[in-house]
């Protein structure tokens, strides 16, 4: 079960991340969802510099840090892609 919620949070902040960012994103569900899924690990990595974290490593963020993290790797990806 634990699988599915992540793939569902990370569908919802991928599908969030396009939204709040302007601009045309040419990706069908499967790009969304991963852009959620590599958020996700953004925001566990960002969220991890931010706080007392002795030990930096990729982690699942909640839904807040995971949409700022697919935001993160949307501008990324918009900048490399072009």
């Amino acid at each position: 079960m634990g699988l599915i919620s992540f793939l569902i949070i990370g569908l919802i902040a991928g599908y969030a991340a396009r939204a709040l960012v302007p601009g045309k994103d040419p990706m069908g569900l499967i790009g969304t969802l991963a852009l959620g899924v590599v958020g996700s690990f953004v925001g566990g990595f960002l969220g991890a510099l931010v706080t007392d974290n002795e030990i930096l490593d990729f982690n699942a963020a909640g839904l807040f840090g995971s949409i700022l993290g697919a935001i993160v790797a949307l501008l990324v990806y918009r900048r490399v892609s072009k």
